[in-house]
């Protein structure tokens, strides 16, 4: 069973009406209501937690006569469960809808299951119409929901030789423009900015996402990590967001609070002690490390302990791109699956381990203003 024309552009216009909610706890959603015939009918999409769903949105428009025999055309597969709201798939039964049309299956070990309830109420379902541009709008939100928490991405700038600063600790500029632009623009793709109290310190960042002196339209909220006070006059008290600050070092306990605030991707900026937190507790999703062909020298590495006593205990990455900016190069990398992994020691089991065992702790990555 497929999708009718009628029901394929209503599928387009669902996707495009669902931008209009918001990012946050719950996915964006869009719904079109279709007579017999395929005219529209009404429209809807959900503006929030505690609103009503998609469905209902649209459904509520319309007189109950309308809506016998009418199709529903929604992005994710109507709910099967009661929380702030009731279960949409049931809601679409008792209105007299004859047919639903969705892109993607519900996740939810609670909520999922909405098709099987509808199908057993004698509606035709058709599930999977534009399914990779349903998943490309909620994407994060899915992500979210597989790992129970923010996709992680963990960033630093280091040297050609490993050091994230001189041994003095200045650290202003590592990289050139071309590559501190890229992290201005990835900024602005993440939901949350970050770092730890030793770089707020020691550099001041506003951690706001910039294009030259103008802010971007988006801004990541800052996220401060640590236990020392931030000053008052400190430059991110000044972000376009209120800074959240956590004086605990609970890494997934801070995730967890973040996805129940909505932030569904995060970009930690460091400093090297911070990020090698992330990196130790396996806090990672991705990871982007700019290399400047520059030598420093000296104590202040790029990351410290990572838990990594021996080779075989490597944290394995694949590298999916090399993005030349300017005289740097960016590494684009994420955990190696397991089979991954094991192909990569093949190829390296001949390789002595690192006689270097020395761990450095540095509080800060190269400054980022």
């Amino acid at each position: 069973m497929t999708a009718t024309a009628a029901e394929r552009a209503a599928m387009t216009h669902a996707l495009e009406i669902a931008r209009r909610g918001p990012r946050g706890l719950n996915p964006q959603v869009g719904a079109v209501i279709l007579s017999p015939t395929g005219d529209v009918l009404a429209e809807g999409w959900h503006r929030g937690a505690g609103t009503p769903h998609a469905e209902v949105d649209a459904l509520s428009k319309l007189a109950p006569a309308e809506l016998r025999g009418a199709t529903a055309v929604v992005t994710l597969e109507p709910c099967n469960h009661t929380g702030r709201t009731g279960p949409c798939a049931q809601a679409l039964i008792d209105a007299g809808v004859a047919r639903v049309v969705y892109a993607l299956d519900d996740p939810g070990v609670r909520s999922g299951g909405g098709a099987e309830r509808m199908r057993a109420a004698g509606l035709d379902v058709v599930a999977g119409e534009q399914a990779d541009a349903a998943e490309a709008l909620i994407g994060d939100w899915l992500t979210v929901q597989r790992l129970g928490r923010p996709h992680v991405t963990v960033k630093w700038a280091q040297s050609l030789d490993g050091r994230a600063a001189a041994a003095d600790g200045s650290s202003q500029w590592i990289t050139g423009p071309a590559a501190r632009a890229d992290v201005h623009r990835r900024r602005a793709a993440a939901d949350a900015i970050i770092v730890g109290t030793g770089t707020v310190l020691a550099d001041d960042p506003a951690l706001t996402a910039r294009d030259g002196d103008a802010l971007l339209p988006r801004q990541p909220v800052p996220v401060v990590i640590g236990a020392r006070e931030t000053p008052a006059e400190a430059a991110v008290r000044r972000h376009p967001h209120a800074p959240l600050f956590y004086t605990e070092h609970d890494l997934t306990a801070i995730l967890a609070d973040l996805r129940d605030r909505g932030i569904q991707r995060v970009f930690v900026e460091g400093g090297p002690t911070l990020a090698s937190a992330f990196l130790a507790e396996g806090l990672m999703d991705e990871v982007l490390a700019y290399l400047a062909p520059v030598l420093i020298g000296g104590p202040k590495l790029a990351l410290g302990d990572i838990g990594v006593s021996s080779i075989g205990e490597a944290r394995r990455l694949v590298v999916d791109e090399w993005l030349p900016l300017g005289p740097d190069l960016l590494a684009i990398a994420r955990p190696a699956a397991a089979d991954e992994a094991a192909e990569n020691d093949a190829t390296v089991n001949a390789v002595p381990a690192d006689e270097n065992t020395s761990r450095n702790d540095p509080s800060r990555s190269e400054g980022e203003a």
